[in-house]
């Protein structure tokens, strides 16, 4: 379970695990800068690089999840996403928040 609140409705949190995270580093590759380019003269949404966001959102999302897994985690609060571009053409995602146990109420 995953969650950006920080409490899960319904569940008790029994014991705070710690911060978890989830890091890619994506780079544009010359073919899909070149459709992108392509793109941009007709406007609108920019559906190669979407795709690809969307890609390194999902791939970091499943590492914080593996992350938390493997301390004994079975829920995430307070999750969230964040973006920096770390050289031209190069975007570190994260993807974090706080593992904690959780049980029904």
């Amino acid at each position: 379970m995953v969650t950006t609140a920080l409490e899960l409705p319904g569940h008790d949190i029994v014991s705070n695990v710690g911060i978890v995270r989830g890091i890619v580093v994506r780079s544009r590759s010359i073919v899909g800068s070149v459709f992108a380019g392509l793109q941009t003269l007709v406007g609108g949404n920019i559906t190669i690089y979407t795709e690809m966001c969307e890609q390194a959102r999902k791939d970091a999302f499943k590492i914080m999840i593996t992350h938390a897994q493997s301390h004994g985690a079975n829920a995430v609060i307070g999750m969230r996403y964040d973006a920096t571009e770390v050289m031209n053409g190069v975007t570190e995602v994260l993807c974090y928040g706080t593992a904690v146990v959780v049980r029904p109420k």
